[in-house]
This record gives structure tokens, sequence and C-alpha cells, in this order.
């Protein structure tokens, strides 16, 4: 079984270079980040110049936008910081730049990033269902597909005053603007300024109609940790990310009400086929996880919880092991992780023991005076704990994912974005290798981040309920 995995990741790999190849070579310049790249706008001649766009297809890959620069404003370019912006907010004289570089970076947190658009291998985009609820006008219920999303998932069009930037829906920042359910977003821009406060902040632009107009990203009550914050709408919609939970759910339902189905008809002969894989795994799960950290007369009770969170964890990581299923990050998603987190702390508080309690609180066997301050260390740790289950899980995840992207990377790095085949062959000849030893090293975390989080997961519970016999 392991050599068919191999084989089949290999050829999953060679069909993932040969639409990334020919995706970079006609990729679409308007939807890129500009990070770091001097425009220089004083060598060309601006005057006399026009758009000349394919408006009857929409087709935007490998086309070279020429602008009216005539009219467009550069003094008001935040000089001082290094990094262009606009005079104002709302329908700046704006224009999208050609350009010709690989961010790796940007290219990487792209691909394991949700989205509203669920993309195979950036030639099949699915559209999913936007469910936003605007303060303004109240929900809202749309396709994706009104955005005509290509390149890195940004829209060509745009419906009413929302924008699909980078697989997200974004809203337009201004009073004025006067949408309609199809008008032309000709590109995006993402600039990086100085506020009030002397700190670096992001901004994005849609252009549209050669005027930049900022753009509001959806809530997100993170505390500004993660940039986020609240604004004028909520996306309540079933994104990438939500889908392939779904879809594992349903496959794992399928897979497990089928062994169930070998268990009822074979009774009393051995088991077979992907009733014989199952098996291992669960009677592995329950000799060496349930057993021995809650023990043979109560591990019964949290059997089910236990396989449930391994076997969710194990389908979510080898689901985003497949490139050409979506490239799926799920289990890297703190939003995930977390909702995992919280059920365990959860189970675990609500079936602690009075020992269990009392050795948070008031331990015994220790002198008084140092009492209070064990009770505040295991009280922070209860919340620790499911912090640590979090970030570990999400973490080895991502980074996975990263270092994929990474190595996959060299081929436009050395190639400079496909300019150059000698470059691009050098780094294939590094890529290849190194990213087939990093997904065979994925491949092995799959498993060992599902294990690990159902141990600790038992381990805690064995902790909570474990009888003391003073």
């Amino acid at each position: 079984m392991g050599k068919k995995l191999i084989f089949h990741k290999i050829l999953i790999l060679a069909l993932l270079f040969g639409f990334q190849l020919s995706a970079q070579h006609n990729h679409d310049h308007g939807g890129h980040q500009h990070h770091g790249h001097n425009h220089d706008h004083g060598s060309h001649d601006h005057h006399g110049h026009h758009h000349n766009h394919d408006h009857h297809g929409h087709d935007h890959h490998g086309h070279k936008h020429a602008h009216d620069h005539s009219k467009h404003d550069h003094g008001a370019h935040d000089k001082g910081h290094g990094s262009k912006g606009y005079a104002t907010d709302c329908g700046s004289p704006g224009h999208v730049h050609e350009h010709h570089g690989y961010d790796p970076a940007a290219t990487a947190i792209h691909h394991i990033s949700d989205a509203n658009v669920y993309t195979i291998l950036d030639f099949v985009r699915i559209p999913l269902p936007c469910i936003i609820y605007n303060k303004d006008r109240g929900f809202e219920f749309f396709s994706s597909g009104k955005f005509h999303a290509g390149h890195h998932d940004n829209g060509h069009h745009g419906y009413k005053d929302y924008v699909l930037y980078e697989g997200n829906v974004h809203r337009i920042d201004c009073p004025n603007f006067k949408g309609s359910d199809a008008f032309e977003v000709e590109g995006f821009d993402h600039v990086t300024v100085k506020n009030d406060e002397g700190k670096d902040v992001d901004k994005k632009y849609a252009i549209i109609n050669g005027k930049a107009y900022l753009l509001e990203a959806k809530t997100i009550w993170d505390a500004g940790i993660l940039g986020g914050g609240p604004s004028s709408f909520y996306d309540l919609s079933p994104t990438k990310n939500v889908i392939s939970m779904f879809l594992v759910a349903l496959v794992l339902f399928l897979i497990f009400r089928r062994v169930a189905k070998a268990y009822a008809t074979n009774t009393g002969s051995a088991p077979k086929g992907i009733q014989s894989l199952m098996e291992v795994m669960f009677q592995f799960v329950r000799d060496e996880v349930a057993i021995p950290f809650i023990g043979k007369k109560k591990h019964h009770k949290y059997l089910p919880l236990l396989m449930s969170i391994f076997f969710f964890i194990l389908g979510l990581n080898l689901w985003g092991q497949v490139p050409f299923l979506g490239s799926t990050n799920v289990t890297g998603s703190l939003t995930v992780t977390m909702i995992l987190a919280i059920i365990v702390f959860i189970v675990v508080n609500i079936n602690g023991n009075k020992d269990y309690w009392k050795h948070i609180f008031w331990m015994p066997g220790v002198p008084t005076f140092v009492k209070p301050l064990l009770a505040a260390v295991e009280g922070l740790g209860l919340f620790i704990k499911p912090l640590t289950l979090m970030l570990r899980l999400a973490g080895n995840i991502t980074a996975g994912h990263i270092a994929i992207l990474s190595f996959i990377g060299l081929i436009f790095i050395f190639g400079n974005a496909g300019q150059s085949l000698a470059g691009s062959s050098i780094g294939t000849a590094l890529a290849v290798p190194l990213t087939l030893f990093m997904m065979a090293i994925e491949l092995i975390v799959a498993f060992i981040q599902a294990f690990v989080f159902t141990l600790l997961t038992a381990s805690y519970i064995g902790a909570a309920t474990e009888e003391h016999h003073h």
C-alpha cells in the first residue's frame, strides 16, 4: 500500500508542476501583490496610452495592460514610507502595474488560506454560495461565481459593492460607490502606509474604471491580533475549508458504514479489504491510547470521542495532502483546531471528579502558604492545555504545507518566473526530490499529529477522572 501511495503522489506532483508552469506563463498580473516592487514611472511615456482589455471573454491571462497615466496623481504616493499610496481612500486615481516578479511568500500564504471559491490546481474553480450579513442591507445570498475568479482567485467582476480579492469577499469602503450586478474589476493593489500612530497598516484597493477604491475585509473577532476586527459585514459563507470538512465527514461515514456492514455479514471470518485496515487502526487507538490513559473500566465512555477526533483529524490531514483536491489546509486553521480544543476542554472539566478539582485549587500534601500559588499555576494550566493542543496541530500542519510550496517555488525563483528555461530546469531538479521527501514526511506527520492530539486528549481525561487513594 505504501508503494502505491508514493506512486500516486509522484503522478499528482507531476500534474501539479505541469499546471503550475502553465499558470505562471499565463497568469493575471492584475491580482498580484506589489510589495517591494519599484515601479519606475519616469522611464515610460504615459501619455496617449489606452486600455487594451478583452471585454468579451474577460480573459486577462497573459495580457499586457496599457493604462492611461496622464491623469494619475503621482504626487499622491506615500514617498516618505517608500511604498505607493493614494490621495484618498475613495475613488483615487489608480492603475494596475504590470509586474513579472514571483513572490514565493505571497503564493504560499495564498495557498494555505481559506477562500470563498474551491480551486483545484489553479485550473478549475468551483463557485461556492455566499451568505453575507450586511449591516446596511441585511442578509444577502449569491454565488461566488458572480466574481469570475481568475489567477490567485481574484475576481474579474464585482457584485453590488463586493469584490473577490485572493479568494475572499471584500466590500468597497466608499459610500458614494454605485455598483451593479456585474461590473468589471481591472485589478487590485496592496500597499503599506503609516497610520497616525506610526504603525504599518496594510490597505487593499480594487481598481475600477481607472480609480482605486479602498476595500474592507469581513468582520473577524480576533481582537486585532491577526489584523482583524469589526467591519460593516459578516461573511457566514461555507468556505473551502468548511466544504472540505463536510466532504471528509461524508467519506468517513461511508467508510465506517461499509466496515460496520462487513462485521454484520462476515461474523466469525477474518476481516478483509478496508475492514482489515480500519480494524488495525481502531484497535491501536483503543489499546495504546484509551485503555492505558483512562483505564479498562472507564475507557468505553470516551472511546467514541477519541475515535472521532483521531479519524477526523487524520482524514483532514490526508485530504490536504492531495494537490488536485484543492490543497486545503483545514487542520492548519486556528479556527478549526480551536473548536477541537474547546470540545476537549469542556469534556475534561465536566467529567473532572472531586480529587481532580482538589489538586487544582487546594493541592494536598504541600504547605498551606504554597497552596494559593500552586492553585494559580494549576488554574492557568486549565487553559494552557487546550491552547497547546490548538497551536501544536495548526503549526505543524501549516509548516508542512509552506515547506512543500516553498520547494515548488524554487522552479519559478530559479527560472525567473518562467522566463529562463535553464533556470527552471535547475529549479525543477532541486524542487522535485525535496518536495517528494517533504510529502513523504508530511504523510507521516498526518498520522502522528492525529495520534498526538488523541493521546493528549486521553491523558487529560484520565487525569480528570482518576481516583486517588490517599
